[in-house]
């Protein structure tokens, strides 16, 4: 069970937006790699895991990105974690939302 919670923006320095986004999509593709549980939205992925596997991802997200061309990385992290207790999941914390606007929709 996972027992923290990592939020992360990966800005990549590129010399353009389609560079960028190329760089963003490794680091995407990382985080797909590790199996963890993960969701991406148009700022952040949210990557839910044991706090070890997280900051390895972290470093693992900083080498692939840089070896892939980019000159530098900055990341901004959000990071929760729960050693004992139980720690909300992604899909804990946006069921009413994500059911709303199904509803919306359908």
């Amino acid at each position: 069970m996972a027992n923290a919670v990592m939020a992360i923006q990966v800005l990549p320095k590129a010399d353009s937006t389609k560079e960028m986004l190329r760089l963003v999509d490794v680091a995407i593709a990382e985080i797909d790699a590790s199996g963890l549980s993960y969701e991406v939205s148009a700022f952040e992925t949210t990557v839910e895991g044991d706090l070890d596997d997280l900051i390895k991802l972290l470093h693992k997200i900083q080498i692939s990105v840089t070896e892939s061309g980019a000159a530098s990385i900055s990341n901004y992290i959000k990071l929760s974690y729960a050693p004992e207790a139980h720690i909300l999941t992604t899909d804990e914390k946006l069921a009413k939302y994500r059911a709303h606007n199904e509803a919306q929709q359908g």
